[in-house]
């Protein structure tokens, strides 16, 4: 009876929308803001987006986050005659349960009886074969503001597929958990990767929705080609909304504290330092064997989260972050004092390949081995940033107070 009313109240909310053409063949559909305080994805706005849906072969993007009032965005579609032909599945998993970089097969949902095709691994890009029987794709997946986060990139590649098959993309925003801030080194192009496909800093302070605007009105699909998006916009959220997440957005990113230390400690998976992978708190501390001793330590074990953590069955010596609160910046002190603390003999080691990837640029490994202080690298980065921002704000659907 809960759940009922709890549906009832969010239909109650919804206002009368309109629609309108860009000049860069997207489709923006924008909503008058109700006076209240309920945050409303836009999977929610179903007012809006069911008339689109009629009547057309639809492909879903989705993964556990994509939901209606806990009810999985699938099932809600094909209860109201939805005709759904398959799913595409991102890193992850359509459930969520795989490990961070586990190859996911093509399966089929037990559920429904969909297929599922995955989008992580070699296949990252829905082929012709799989969007010839496709007149629309839907995209709902719970991002969390963060440059290597891959499903960005699993965005860009769904919508480049579109747009090369003319098939439109409608995207249902979600709000974004680290909106409130712009930090990190712009990515430079010769680092583009699946953990950074686009000339932004680590933490950019949109939504998806605006994001795949910005993918789109910036050419930077393949060959500078379009996608005909619509965004559904998110009700009673502005960028210094805080959000805390329903449903864990991925399985190393089980509750908001890991959510807003990701940005600063994600750097560390490019690094000997584990994030707790393989603990029941991870993105909430790091360590290492060769740390010098302290008070608190782990253990990483095969769980659910990382069948193969980084130090399994080592004793790693390390920094409690779970009661601290998450910066407001993209915090180099822990990164910095980890690798001031690594033994001399290993030093060589602390960084891996990886790392430029994440960070974007080398700069950031150079400066650090050169013991150059975080101010200073920060200020480097200030240029990159401003003039990101001179793009970022053409493509806002909500009001800003991001530094």
């Amino acid at each position: 009876m809960q759940a009922k009313n709890t549906y009832l109240l969010s239909i109650v909310l919804f206002l009368i929308v309109f629609s309108c053409k860009s000049s860069s063949k997207e489709q923006f559909v924008t909503s008058q803001t109700p006076n209240q305080t309920v945050i409303l994805p836009g999977a929610y706005d179903m007012k809006t987006y069911l008339p689109l849906l009629f009547n057309k072969r639809i492909a879903i993007v989705g993964n556990q986050t994509s939901e209606v009032n806990g009810t999985h965005l699938v099932d809600t579609l094909l209860q109201r005659g939805i005709n759904i032909i398959k799913v595409f599945a991102p890193e992850h998993g359509f459930r969520g349960t795989a490990s961070a970089g586990e190859q996911v097969a093509d399966s089929k949902d037990k559920k429904t009886g969909l297929p599922v095709i995955s989008l992580y691994g070699k296949h990252k890009k829905p082929s012709f074969e799989d969007l010839q029987d496709i007149d629309l794709i839907i995209f709902d997946i719970q991002d969390v503001g963060v440059r290597f986060y891959t499903y960005l990139s699993t965005l860009h590649y769904v919508m480049e597929a579109g747009a090369e098959q003319q098939i439109p993309v409608i995207v249902l925003d979600r709000p974004n958990p680290n909106a409130d801030y712009i930090a990190g080194p712009v990515m430079k192009e010769e680092n583009r990767s699946f953990v950074g496909l686009h000339p932004v800093p680590v933490v950019y302070a949109m939504t998806i929705g605006e994001y795949a605007r910005m993918i789109n009105g910036e050419h930077w699909l393949k060959n500078g080609i379009q996608v005909d998006l619509t965004v559904i916009p998110i009700q009673n959220y502005t960028h210094k909304s805080e959000y805390r997440l329903p449903v864990k957005p991925s399985p190393n990113l089980p509750n908001y504290q890991a959510v807003r230390l990701y940005p600063s400690l994600c750097l560390f998976e490019g690094t000997d330092i584990s994030v707790g992978r393989g603990t029941d708190f991870p993105f909430q501390v790091y360590g290492s064997p060769y740390l010098p001793k302290t008070d608190f330590s782990f253990i990483p074990k095969p769980n659910n989260g990382s069948k193969w953590p980084k130090h399994q069955d080592k004793i790693c010596y390390a920094e409690d972050l779970r009661q601290v609160t998450p910066p407001t910046e993209l915090y180099l002190g822990w990164l910095i004092n980890a690798y001031k603390s690594y033994p001399d003999s290993l030093k060589s080691k602390f960084f891996n390949k990886f790392f430029v990837k994440l960070a974007g640029t080398q700069s950031l490994q150079n400066d650090i081995e050169k013991g150059v202080p975080a101010k200073e690298i920060k200020a480097k980065w200030q240029k990159g940033i401003d003039r990101f921002k001179q793009i970022r704000k053409k493509y806002f659907l909500y009001s800003d107070n991001a530094n």
